[in-house]
């Protein structure tokens, strides 16, 4: 009788043991939204906020579920690329003034969700050397140096340009590597919108694209040339960031590295430029291009952002830029009858790091039907800036 008491007890024990380990290797992540319209956005937990997990559990063990017990796609992201994860990303769905309730759990056995529909960037050297980038919303990319010196020899299809160029989708998707195997076999592939995923009709050429940037002096925009070097920082089910660094550009002596992200589900990418510049410069400028100036630009400095609605073959566009509106010295809506010099121009204070929004939608793509949609969505990203989701780790 007494030996199974005994042994009872150890049970009984040995049960609780593990119950307190498991609920110490739990921790909670509060995450609050201030503002008055639900959100669903990437969010990032610095490492040192999960130290209570990570002194009991590995990385590859951790998991996230929501109140309802479902699990949540994860994303390590090793920022510095010291060879340690800096952050953890999930995405958190919270509804309007209110509190949303995640826990982090060690299930190394489950295996954790996967989805085709991502975050996506990469060089691309079967079209010269583009860098391209998209999550299920947009798609973006740059020009590299084998384009910039073929295009100063004359080379069909290659573009000296350091402008952004845009395109539209309408898939959720990645089309990034099918769009450009379909271009070895015609070059025109990506160009038609013959596949029901969108296509490319946008023009660069050397206007500012969709967020480029230069320096105003005298009426005239500086510019850099193409990007001389790229790296992939990370690559994802959530977020994808990048670098690519310039030659010295303008006369100010420029020098310039450019880290570019982009979440799940946003229509806008982040662009950080930090710069080096051998002569004081007066201002740096992020632009829009207004093609044949057929469109609408709206300026709005109080809240920080900018609007371009336009017609592109039979549907409209919006372009955009938003940015927090102190670092705004002025914004011009300047055109010109030299083609690629028609812009809308933002022009900040002299500044290190510059750090801004730019991004686009389509009306195909379903988020937009017009262009009040289109200066709403503006809106609110524009308070997302300014209001981050908050969390708290527990």
């Amino acid at each position: 009788m007494f030996t199974v008491k005994k042994s009872l007890f150890g049970l009984i024990c040995a049960i609780g043991c593990i119950n307190m380990d498991f609920v110490f290797a739990q921790q909670t992540i509060y995450v609050t939204n201030t503002l008055d319209f639900p959100r669903k956005e990437v969010v990032a937990v610095p490492v040192s906020q999960l130290k209570l997990f990570l002194d009991k559990s590995k990385e590859a063990d951790l998991r996230i579920r929501d109140t309802k017990g479902n699990l949540l796609p994860v994303q390590w992201v090793d920022n510095n690329t010291d060879g340690n994860n800096d952050e953890l990303l999930f995405q958190a769905h919270v509804e309007a003034r209110q509190k949303a309730v995640y826990t982090i759990v060690a299930e190394p056995k489950t295996v954790l969700p996967e989805s085709e529909i991502s975050t996506y960037s990469r060089l691309v050297p079967e079209r010269v050397d583009d860098y391209a980038w998209e999550n299920d919303k947009v798609a973006f990319r740059v020009y590299g140096p084998k384009g910039q010196q073929e295009a100063l020899l004359g080379i069909k299809g290659s573009t000296l340009s350091s402008g952004v160029d845009i395109w539209l989708k309408r898939t959720q998707f990645p089309v990034i590597n099918k769009w450009y195997k379909g271009y070895l076999t015609d070059p025109m592939y990506y160009h038609k919108d013959s596949r029901g995923e969108g296509y490319d009709p946008y023009h660069v050429g050397n206007s500012r694209g969709t967020g480029g940037i230069g320096i105003w002096v005298n009426e005239k925009l500086q510019v850099s040339q193409n990007f001389v070097t790229s790296r992939t920082i990370t690559e994802g089910p959530l977020r994808t960031v990048f670098e690519l660094t310039y030659h010295s550009w303008s006369e100010f002596g420029v020098k310039e590295i450019k880290r570019i992200s982009l979440d799940l589900g946003s229509n806008f990418s982040k662009f950080e430029s930090d710069f080096n510049a051998e002569k004081q410069v007066p201002n740096y400028t992020i632009g829009i291009s207004l093609h044949k100036n057929e469109g609408e630009a709206k300026l709005n400095d109080k809240n920080g952002y900018y609007l371009h609605w336009e017609k592109i073959d039979d549907a409209f566009v919006g372009e955009g830029i938003v940015i927090d509106p102190r670092t705004v010295e002025k914004s011009i809506v300047f055109r010109s009858d030299i083609p690629d010099e028609s812009n809308l121009y933002v022009i900040t204070k002299p500044q290190d790091k510059l750090v801004y929004y730019a991004g686009f939608a389509w009306q195909k793509s379903g988020d937009i039907r017009t262009q009040q949609d289109w200066e709403n969505m503006l809106r609110r990203q524009a308070q997302i800036i300014k209001n981050p989701l908050i969390l708290k780790v527990k």
